[in-house]
C-alpha cells in the first residue's frame, strides 16, 4: 500500500479535520494494535473508521471476518479496492448503525476512533443490546487517562467505561505516527466487556442519571452534589442512608459498587426520587 498521503493524493483528497482523520502509517504499531485485541483466527472483528486501511490489512490477515464501518463515502470505495480477504465494507456512521444489523456472531472491536466522537462511539456500542466482548482502541491519550481512573479521581467517563469492564491503557502512540500529525499523543486501551453485576433491571439511565448528578459539582459534597443535580433531598438521604454511603465524601471517590448500590436505592424510592 502506498504511504497516507500517497494515498490521499492518488484520491484526490485531504485528511477532513471535521471527521477528525488522522491516517496511521506506522505498521509496528499497527501489529501492536493487533497483539494488544488478541485477535483469534475465528474472530469477527468491527473496525470503525479504517480510512485508508492500514489497520484493516492487518486485521485481514489474523481474524476470519472483518466488518469495516467508513463514514466517508469517498474511502469506502477505496477500501474496497484493495481486495482484501474476509472484509465487508459498510459505508455507515457508526453512531448510527444498529448492531444487530451487523452480525449475528460475538464480535470484538478494533479500532483507531476519530477523536472528535471516540466516546459517543464507544457508549453507542457498549450500551448496545448485542455488545462487543472486547474493545481495543486508539484515543487521546488525555481521553485514555480519564477512563481508567480509579478513586479517588474518578470522573463521569470512568463510570461509564468501567460498568462494562476494566479498561487499561496498553501503550502510547506519538504523534508522528499519524498523517497528518495530531496535535496530541495518542494511546491504545485495551477492555474486555463484562457488565458490573448488582445494578436491577438493568436500568442504566437510571444509574448514570445519579451518576451525572453525583458529579455535577465536584468540590462539593456527594450530598450537596446530588441536590445540585436535581435530586430531592428526601431521595437523597434515603439512598445514603440505604446504603450506608457518607455524604460527606465526593463523587470522585465513589466505585463502581457504590455506584450502582446508590442506583439500586433510587430505584426503590422511585416515587420519591423524581426529579
Amino acid at each position: 500500500m502506498s504511504s497516507p498521503a500517497q494515498r490521499l493524493a492518488e484520491l484526490g483528497l485531504a485528511a477532513n479535520k471535521r471527521l477528525g482523520q488522522h491516517f496511521l502509517h506506522d505498521r509496528a504499531i499497527v501489529r501492536r494494535i493487533c497483539d494488544v485485541a488478541e485477535i483469534r483466527p475465528d474472530a469477527t472483528v468491527v473496525e470503525i473508521g479504517p480510512g485508508l486501511g492500514i489497520l484493516t490489512e492487518e486485521l485481514t490477515r489474523r481474524a476470519g471476518c472483518v466488518i469495516a464501518l467508513e463514514k466517508d463515502e469517498t474511502l469506502a470505495r477505496a477500501l474496497a479496492n484493495l481486495e482484501l480477504p474476509s472484509l465487508q465494507i459498510r459505508n455507515a456512521d457508526a453512531l448510527q448503525v444498529s448492531t444487530a444489523t451487523l452480525t449475528d456472531e460475538p464480535y470484538q472491536i478494533v479500532a483507531n476512533l476519530p477523536y472528535n466522537v471516540a466516546t459517543a462511539i464507544l457508549r453507542h456500542f457498549l450500551d448496545a443490546q448485542q455488545p462487543p466482548t472486547s474493545c481495543t482502541f486508539m484515543v487521546q491519550r488525555e481521553v485514555a487517562e480519564r477512563m481508567v481512573a480509579r478513586p479517588p479521581d474518578m470522573n463521569v467517563l470512568a463510570v461509564a467505561m468501567q460498568f462494562h469492564g476494566s479498561p487499561r491503557i496498553a501503550f502510547n502512540v506519538g504523534r508522528g505516527a499519524f498523517t497528518p500529525p495530531p496535535r496530541v499523543t495518542s494511546a491504545i486501551v485495551h477492555m474486555p466487556v463484562e457488565r458490573r453485576p448488582g445494578l436491577e433491571s438493568a436500568d442504566i439511565d437510571q444509574l448514570f442519571r445519579i451518576v451525572r448528578a453525583g458529579f455535577s459539582a465536584r468540590r462539593k459534597t456527594l450530598r450537596n452534589s446530588l441536590m445540585i443535580g436535581g435530586l430531592e433531598e428526601s431521595c437523597v438521604n434515603r439512598m445514603l442512608t440505604e446504603t450506608g454511603t457518607d455524604g460527606k465524601v465526593r463523587a470522585q471517590t465513589l466505585d463502581i459498587s457504590d455506584w450502582i448500590a446508590l442506583a439500586n436505592a433510587a430505584n426503590n424510592a422511585e416515587r420519591q426520587c423524581r426529579h
